[in-house]
């Protein structure tokens, strides 16, 4: 008996401002910096690209480029994103371990 699993999308999970807010902070902390652009493209689907695109200040296909496997977006572009989401960088200090 062959087992089927069905299609698993974190998009369709991130449904509000909290879970939103945890699955950035920890796509910010891994030190591979496309973790933290997939998180993006992530979130960025559940909210709806093209409006996140068009508050943005950026076209669709453009958004889906700077959110690529691969890409190496601006800062910039990255920021105008961010404030599309209602989302921001905090800047906080580590403690040593």
């Amino acid at each position: 008996m062959k087992t089927t699993y069905a299609p698993f999308d974190v998009a369709d999970y991130l449904n509000n401002d909290e879970v939103i807010t945890e699955y950035l902070t920890a796509a910010a902390s891994d030190p591979n910096t496309e973790v933290f652009i997939a998180a993006l493209r992530d979130v960025a689907k559940a909210r709806g690209i093209a409006q996140i695109a068009k508050d943005a200040g950026l076209g669709r296909e453009s958004l889906y480029k700077t959110l690529k496997v691969g890409a190496h977006p601006r800062f910039e572009t990255i920021n105008a994103v961010l404030h599309a989401l209602g989302v921001k960088f905090q800047v906080v200090t580590e403690k040593p371990a």
